[in-house]
């Protein structure tokens, strides 16, 4: 990723102060085994490589993976930790070429790591769109999760 790094200095950025090539990068989290029992417990995701330690000790894996969508959950909530789109976020429109790469295991610590891919103004809603190329990756490195999210973000008030 670029070297054109957001250093924040407070909370929610207006759309005009996003700039194609900017990134941003979040805190580690690491992923429990309570985590995969609360999200599918929430979700009715019970598939037994997420659940059942024999069945998962069988698997070519070798132990049980936590559920994709709830490491992109993570992703998403250490993005908003960060505090760039609070209160400037006017609404989080698409998740695109989402690909799941690799296995997230209990004990693996994820961040997320994001470029301004693109930005394009919307005058009528008084904000633009702003693309970010996501990578989600554990603790070794390895990009575990990675593709696009769209964000319509509001324009700083006018004086």
């Amino acid at each position: 990723m670029s070297e054109k790094r957001i250093l924040l200095t407070r909370r929610g950025l207006y759309f005009e102060e996003y700039e194609a090539g900017q990134t941003i990068s979040s805190s580690g989290r690491t992923v429990t085994e309570a985590d995969i029992v609360a999200f599918a417990g929430l979700t009715g995701d019970w598939n037994p490589l997420h659940t059942d330690a024999v069945f998962a000790a069988q698997h070519p894996l070798g132990q049980r993976v936590a559920q994709g969508m709830l490491a992109l959950s993570i992703a998403v909530a250490l993005a908003a930790r960060l505090g760039f789109l609070e209160e400037t976020l006017l609404a989080f429109r698409e998740i695109s070429e989402w690909k799941f790469s690799q296995p997230v295991f209990i004990g693996d610590t994820i961040h997320m790591e994001a470029l301004i891919a693109k930005t394009h103004p919307v005058p009528r809603l008084n904000g633009g769109v702003v693309t970010l190329e996501v990578e989600v990756k554990n603790q070794n490195g390895a990009v575990v999760q990675h593709g696009k999210w769209t964000v319509l973000v509001k324009s700083q008030p006018q004086p």
